[in-house]
């Protein structure tokens, strides 16, 4: 629907395992740090959303697909799209690539590698009772352009 949002990610120690490996669970983090990075390039900033609104983004469901494992160090290109917006909820496309590959293989001719890749659908709730709202239409308009 909407323009590919990629938000550069460098992985830390306390990213990873004992052994270097990015932990499952932290691909999670980068998909979130990346969604507030977009929403905020689009000059939607949650805070000040709540505080105009009353209104957040929360979590609904997530899926996602592990493929290769990203390490120590490793710079990470996190990106965002929108694949779906309803009147209160939208699912965000997101994938984890690995940089310093995916600059090599495109000039191979070949696609960036892919590390993880998911759906994440986000809910607009009243931020004092949890209920589902209407999304804002402003919101729904920069989202989509």
């Amino acid at each position: 629907m909407g323009v590919t949002f990629a938000w550069p990610l460098r992985v830390y120690w306390e990213d990873t395992d004992a052994g270097g490996i990015v932990f499952y669970a932290n691909y999670l983090k980068f998909f979130e740090r990346s969604r507030t990075e977009w929403l905020r390039s689009l000059g939607v900033e949650q805070q000040r959303l709540r505080e105009s609104t009353g209104g957040i983004f929360v979590v609904a469901e997530t899926s996602i697909r592990y493929h290769r494992s990203a390490r120590l160090d490793d710079e990470l290109i996190v990106t965002a799209s929108l694949v779906e917006a309803g009147r209160a909820s939208m699912i965000i496309g997101q994938q984890v690539l690995l940089k310093t590959e995916q600059k090599t293989k495109q000039e191979e001719g070949q696609p960036p590698i892919l590390l993880c890749e998911g759906s994440i659908r986000i809910g607009w709730v009243d931020a004092a009772s949890l209920q589902p709202r209407r999304i804002p239409a402003a919101i729904l308009d920069s989202l989509k352009t």
